[in-house]
């Protein structure tokens, strides 16, 4: 599905790159997957290439007020970490990469993602479609540098990221996770305020 869908752009590891994602930007440079697995004291991404090996993995510990989630590569090393800012109208994360570039990401809670997210600090827009599950990252200039998708209906909260600028990777990551964490967030308030709701 995730090969021939112009709809939903996500596919499995070994698959190959998106045919909708092909004609637009050609084949990307480098593809990456990731897979959450939840423990009792914390949450984790593991990120992985097209052969399945780990090549990075974001941790949050529980609990966690501000949602603090670090993002190591495979031997450990820091790579990024994230914050969401509390006591907001948007949701909003903080990013500060290991080299220490900051920028952050928001959006409304209500309307992610809606039409274009900015990532303020980079001068990048994340412009999405919750309904086919996809998002597309450009820079400053609209030049693409990368292509997410979401994996329809997976208990494993399964993405894949098609990457067009191999040397902005590890942004792409950092911006791939707390896509993740808010799309988590925004899944929880519905739920939250449907199940309210329902009871009164």
């Amino acid at each position: 599905m995730g090969v021939f869908s112009t709809i939903h752009r996500f596919r499995e590891a070994g698959e190959a790159a998106n045919v909708n994602n092909v004609d637009r930007f050609g084949e990307p440079a480098r593809s990456l997957f990731t897979s959450t697995k939840v423990f009792t004291l914390h949450h984790r991404i593991d990120i992985t290439d097209e052969n399945e090996t780990v090549v990075y993995q974001a941790q949050t510990k529980f609990p966690s007020l501000h949602d603090k989630t670090d993002i190591t590569d495979a031997a450990g090393n820091p790579v990024a970490h994230i914050e969401k800012k509390i006591l907001t109208l948007h949701q909003r994360h903080f990013i500060t990469m290991a080299d220490g570039q900051r920028f952050e990401l928001s959006n409304e809670l209500f309307h992610l993602i809606k039409d274009i997210s900015n990532l303020e600090g980079l001068g990048w827009q994340l412009r999405g479609n919750i309904l086919g599950l996809n998002f597309e990252l450009y820079d400053a200039a609209g030049n693409v540098i990368a292509v997410i998708g979401q994996k329809l209906l997976s208990i494993h909260d399964k993405y894949c990221v098609d990457i067009y600028r191999p040397e902005l990777e590890k942004q792409v990551v950092a911006v791939l996770i707390t896509l993740q964490h808010m799309i988590r967030d925004r899944e929880n308030s519905a739920a939250a305020s449907s199940s309210s709701s329902g009871s009164n």
